[in-house]
């Protein structure tokens, strides 16, 4: 018997409107413009993606967008047209999508469990069942400052903080019974003590789809408890196949003192597993390989290089020429974690810019990220079917570039291929984002 292959799903993420790492397209609108976001959406939809994902700037670092980037005190933010509101703008484009799901980044750190509860389940209702909440725990602090209150402090309670967030809204989504009658809720708890009535009837979905991103032992034993959908960076097949057997297998909900009762009871399969990934194409590895790096280059500008090279450093450099040598002083006391000693990042990438004479953009661009699948359209469909049918993820959150018509050619030149292959959808079989991840419908706990 032929073995059925596994079934890929993608979503696309929309990058903030500052977002250097993905470089705008020419052709489109401003990033804060409407057409560039529905652009965006009616590609993605065409292309029969699960979700399109809006967030405030890197997915797995970033949080809400709520305030712009720190850039020491010099006045040097390139942010200078701002960012949308997610839930606002997402609730704009279920207007000219159909089957799309759409999820917005908010962070419980800055939000009220019934307010944000609120505006999700009427994106719920509105989208009919297409609504998504990526649940960013990595706050910017200084974001704290357009709001009456501090956020969390350590790693640890903001996990403990969203944790409770969830399970607060996921209640409120719970107080109307599916046949439609309100009651009251009463919820204790460390941080947030509700005692009132939801306004929002129960969603087409239940609840919208709950997302988490990132790679940490935390993120993944949130993801367990808290999560439908875990988003991580890219890599290897066999990293990645470790990673999704300790977010949704039974090692992560094993009963123990620092489990959650819902991680414990979490039922196997209830998870996704979705990658980070970037692609580029060409009609040959060469022409795919020459535009991936001019990509990189575009992505790291000058200035970009420098704020770089101080995140690293950890000290004011803008005196130095990025086209000039790395700085000779050693790291500061601000410098980034392991960035200073011998065999520190500063010292490796020192011995990689004299070994290749590079400059210090040439550095940057050299030790920033590489895109995940480089080739023609046949071979990246190759690469991502093969590192589904391997476990190393159940899909990916694509990146594309330039913004938003480097989707383009994905939908047209790629995925034809992968539903070739019998690994993605020739067609939306269902009307919920739940339908299209394949995830049961929560049960009513009310």
């Amino acid at each position: 018997m032929t073995a059925v292959p596994r079934p890929m799903h993608l979503a696309v993420l929309c990058p903030g409107a500052d977002d250097a790492a993905v470089p705008a397209d020419p052709r489109s609108a401003g990033r804060i413009d409407f057409a560039f976001f529905e652009r965006l959406a009616r590609t993605a939809e065409r292309g029969l993606f699960d979700f399109l994902l809006l967030t405030g700037g890197e997915l797995l670092t970033g949080g809400e967008g709520l305030c712009p980037p720190e850039h020491g005190e010099r006045g040097d933010s390139p942010d200078p047209v701002g960012r949308p509101e997610p839930i606002t703008l997402l609730s704009a484009l279920a207007a000219v999508t159909e089957r799309l799901g759409l999820a917005a980044t908010a962070a419980p750190a800055v939000n009220e469990p019934y307010e944000l509860a609120r505006r999700l389940a009427s994106l719920d209702h509105l989208s009919g069942g297409r609504a998504a909440w990526h649940v960013a725990t990595a706050a910017d602090p200084r974001a704290g400052e357009n709001f009456r209150r501090d956020g969390p402090s350590g790693r640890a309670d903001r996990y403990a903080h969203a944790e409770e967030f969830v399970r607060a809204a996921r209640r409120l989504w719970d107080s109307w019974t599916p046949d439609g009658v309100p009651r009251r809720l009463a919820h204790s708890g460390r941080h947030f003590t509700i005692a009132g009535e939801f306004t929002v009837p129960r969603s087409p979905q239940g609840h919208p789809v709950v997302i988490h991103a990132g790679d940490s032992a935390d993120a993944r034993e949130f993801a367990a408890s808290a999560a439908d959908v875990l988003v991580t960076r890219h890599g290897p097949p066999a990293a990645g196949t470790s990673r999704i057997s300790r977010a949704s297998g039974p090692d992560a909900r094993a009963p123990g003192p620092d489990r959650s009762r819902a991680a414990q009871d979490r039922s196997p399969g209830g998870l996704r597993v979705l990658r980070k990934a970037a692609f580029v194409l060409g009609s040959g590895d060469a022409e795919a390989q020459e535009r991936a790096a001019e990509i990189r280059r575009q992505r790291i500008s000058p200035q970009c290089a420098i704020r770089a090279l101080e995140r690293i450093w950890g000290r004011d450099l803008s005196a130095y020429d990025p086209d000039g040598p790395l700085p000779a002083i050693d790291p500061g006391p601000a410098a980034a974690p392991g960035a200073g000693g011998p065999s520190g990042t500063a010292a490796r990438w020192r011995a990689l810019a004299e070994a290749k004479g590079l400059s210090i953009r040439q550095t940057v661009i050299e030790t920033s990220g590489r895109q995940s699948f480089i080739g023609t359209p046949r071979a990246v469909a190759d690469a991502m079917a093969d590192s589904v049918a391997r476990g190393a993820a159940d899909g990916f959150v694509l990146t594309p570039s330039p913004a938003p018509g480097g989707l383009d050619d994905f939908v047209a030149q790629v995925v034809p291929l992968l539903q070739e292959r019998g690994v993605f959808r020739p067609r939306y079989t269902g009307a919920t984002l739940r339908s299209h991840l394949g995830l049961p419908e929560p049960v009513w706990n009310g």
